[in-house]
């Protein structure tokens, strides 16, 4: 048997496949972040899945994409208690962003991965390394085309009056858009991005109003000149994309991209989609 793990610091996906790349089940944990858990909160949350635990002595192989394993030592640190736990499996551990280079992109091929959810990056794989160009300063400064770039847009649009009467009316049944309310979010709750990504479900449902035409066209456009231009060969390679934001608006996505040159390539939801098929074949 063989685990595939996509684990964000709040939940972590599983897929169990057996060694025809069969799926055998999946099951969700709370998020297994090394950076925030001790080694037992670790086994704690995997043992609470029955489904896990009683398949670990059978267990041969381990693939786990996760938050907080971008040093080699957070890395290091959660092989050996997977190993512990699993002691007759193959491990091994790698950062989140290699969860969508290697869910969207073929064995050994050359690719632009973006991600595009609550927030958003761009990162150029060259078969083997990942490789970046700009560092992200966080949804204040940069996150252009995500969730929470969007749910800005819209807050600051209806604010300032300049979204459409018959828009506006409806965005007021949906949120609860009171000033209190909303500066609470941003300013004294934690993870104020995620508060600002939960408004784009609007404009994703709203998307062929030619006021948020504009707005999706010109953050996508933003997010060409500013993230996947930077690499010089970007017109010779696929462009990917994972995220809900990329997997709802791929037309528009699309759109932007043909007009500057550019192919789209594989869009995912959710990274463990890609990673199935990435994994079917025996890889160790």
């Amino acid at each position: 048997m063989k685990l595939v793990v996509d684990s964000g610091s709040t939940k972590a996906d599983w897929i169990a496949l057996d060694d025809n790349g069969n799926i055998q089940f999946t099951a969700s944990t709370l998020g297994l972040n090394p950076e925030v858990l001790t080694k037992e909160e670790v086994i704690k949350r995997i043992n609470d899945r029955f489904d896990i635990a009683q398949n670990a002595p059978i267990v041969k192989e381990i693939y786990f994409y996760g938050a907080g394993c971008g040093t080699d030592r957070m890395k290091n640190h959660l092989t050996e208690i997977l190993k512990e736990y699993f002691p007759n499996a193959h491990v091994e551990v790698k950062e989140d962003t290699y969860a969508a280079v290697f869910a969207t992109t073929p064995r050994g091929e050359k690719a632009i991965v973006c991600i595009l959810g609550t927030g958003s990056n761009c990162s150029y794989f060259d078969g083997e390394e990942l490789h970046q160009k700009v560092q992200s300063l966080g949804y204040l400064a940069m996150d252009d085309c995500s969730g929470n770039q969007f749910g800005r847009h819209l807050i600051r649009a209806y604010y300032f009056n300049k979204m459409p009467k018959a828009l506006a009316d409806i965005f007021e049944k949906e949120y609860d858009l009171d000033a209190d309310v909303i500066k609470h979010n941003l300013y004294k709750s934690p993870n104020p991005n995620a508060y600002l990504a939960t408004f784009a479900k609007f404009l994703i449902q709203h998307k062929d109003e030619e006021f948020l035409q504009k707005i999706i066209l010109n953050d996508m456009q933003n997010f060409v000149d500013f993230y996947i231009t930077q690499f010089e060969n970007c017109k010779e390679v696929p462009v990917h994309f994972i995220g809900s934001i990329a997997y709802y608006l791929k037309e528009e996505l699309d759109t932007v991209l043909t007009k500057n040159g550019l192919k789209l390539g594989n869009v995912y939801r959710k990274p463990i989609d890609g990673l199935i098929n990435y994994h079917a074949v025996t890889t160790h």
